[in-house]
């Protein structure tokens, strides 16, 4: 059974940085696509960013190019979301998800059948 579990949320003023984790267990992730989710209250969920396991293939929405960055340390199994000079827009709930396999859209939601309970994330401007 495959588990996610996110941590490294908070509250940071405009122009700050956190560090977001996601510690993935229960099989070998090697071709999975893993990404982080974005969510506001009202609004629908967004992509943010996302990478393939094995070759580091990254990819990032228009909206935090630049800013965040993606990566994933295998022998730990966990997957991180460094996000840089970050803007109240930043505001939401943030989730870290799975999929089997890297064919398709990455940026899609339903294409990602596992997903960790999420972590705030509050940028005050």
């Amino acid at each position: 059974q495959v588990q996610l579990v996110e941590s490294g949320g908070g509250k940071v003023q405009a122009g700050g940085s956190l560090r977001l984790s996601c510690a993935a267990s229960g099989r070998s992730f090697a071709s999975w696509i893993m990404g982080w989710f974005r969510q506001e209250p009202g609004k629908e969920r967004e992509f943010v960013a996302a990478i393939h396991w094995l070759d580091r293939t990254t990819y990032y929405s228009d909206v935090v190019k630049d800013r965040f960055t993606i990566s994933r340390q295998i022998a730990e199994s966990t997957l991180y979301l460094q996000m840089d000079s970050l803007k109240p827009d930043d505001t939401a709930v943030y989730y870290c998800a799975a999929r089997k396999t890297d064919e398709g859209n990455y940026a899609a939601v339903p294409e990602y059948a596992y997903w960790g309970q999420g972590t705030q994330v509050t940028v005050s401007s």
